[in-house]
């Protein structure tokens, strides 16, 4: 019987089929021809690079898995649990924040205190975690984009191959993700800086305490499509790192235009990926903090499932971003190989081994 791959992606219909018998490895390569060999993925909505990421986990599950446990679950683990986290400095940060806050002129409403602690923890859990993401989660991005680029090249994941293409690289990317940051904390903290100064200028000009926490809401909100803006472009600046020789700013720069014309596809990703950790975080928060029965041995089996699907959360949301790379250059890339073919990052490590060698 004979299995049509009707629904997937230009490049994945003509570079894979379904072979019947084979359920470890769904997408089978396909010979292509000498009027066939010139292909691209062409630009997708957020719906279709979800199912593109779908398939895609499917061909090379075993590897995706072990990226997931090894590199991102200590992460998630670290990170949901807060074991690292000083909570004395979280207090102290937050109390901080809302005598700023009501010095600005909001009141201390409890949604103002819950915004104030909330803000405090992610400040100092995010501080606390930077080594382990700017170690196992940096490498892990470099894992998944180079675990898609080899799908795309119709290869499986070949862990040798990679660390050495990682240690020729990592400088590069390790540079990309601290230029991402450094652009983070500058968003944060413009925002941070124009919302006291206008909650001030509003309270000094007579406004009423609700009039302040409503316009305060406002720029909250549109700080929130600029922040998500620059999430995206981090994230596919950090794609660029690993598949193109550019980094740091020019990996930004690179970023920018490339998703001209598909923000909103990014802006639906990056709302997809903010409610599934959001959602977890939440059932952390409240299953395995908060509540447990009798002697707590509900955190026992709880606490586990829910860093794994926290982990598998990130993933899914790393791969997205790369898909959403390679559908973004769709206007302007195009592979000329025939047969089995190298991927991106082999062939850049291939080239920069040769030009050493001379």
């Amino acid at each position: 019987m004979e299995i049509s791959c009707e629904g997937c992606s230009p490049r994945i219909r003509s570079d894979y089929s379904r072979k019947e018998g084979s359920e470890g490895t769904p997408f089978q390569p396909l010979e292509l021809s000498d009027r066939d060999h010139s292909y691209q993925i062409q630009s997708m909505n957020a719906l279709d690079i979800l199912r593109e990421t779908v398939r895609i986990l499917r061909f090379n599950s075993w590897g995706f898995m072990a990226i997931t446990v090894l590199l991102i679950c200590p992460v998630s683990a670290v990170l949901l649990s807060n074991v690292i986290v000083d909570h004395s400095i979280v207090r102290s940060l937050s109390v901080r924040l809302m005598l700023v806050a009501q010095t600005s002129g909001l009141p201390l409403r409890p949604i103002i205190k819950q915004s104030c602690q909330r803000f405090a923890e992610t400040v100092v859990s995010s501080a606390m975690c930077f080594p382990l993401y700017a170690t196992l989660l940096v490498l892990s991005k470099a894992a998944i984009v180079y675990s898609v680029d080899c799908t795309y090249s119709r290869k499986k994941f070949d862990a040798s191959k990679f660390c050495v293409i990682v240690a020729k690289f990592w400088r590069k990317i390790l540079f990309t993700y601290m230029s991402a940051c450094t652009v983070i904390v500058g968003c944060i903290t413009m925002f941070c800086v124009f919302l006291v100064a206008f909650c001030s200028a509003l309270s000094v000009l007579g406004f009423s305490p609700d009039v302040v926490v409503y316009c305060a809401m406002l720029v909250g909100l549109v700080f929130s499509v600029v922040f998500a803006n620059a999430i995206i472009i981090c994230n596919i600046a950090m794609v660029i790192s690993v598949l193109e020789d550019v980094s740091g700013a020019q990996a930004m720069l690179r970023s920018s235009i490339l998703i001209k014309g598909q923000t909103q596809v990014g802006l639906l990703i990056f709302l997809g990926s903010t409610i599934g950790m959001a959602f977890v975080e939440g059932l952390f928060e409240h299953r395995v903090k908060t509540l447990s029965y009798g002697d707590g041995s509900s955190r026992v089996w709880e606490g586990p499932l829910l860093v794994v699907m926290y982990s598998f959360v990130l993933l899914i949301d790393s791969m997205m971003s790369a898909v959403f790379y390679f559908s973004c250059r769709s206007f302007s890339m195009e592979s000329a190989t025939d047969g089995e073919g190298n991927s991106i990052l082999e062939t850049m490590a291939i080239s920069a081994e040769s030009i050493g060698i001379q």
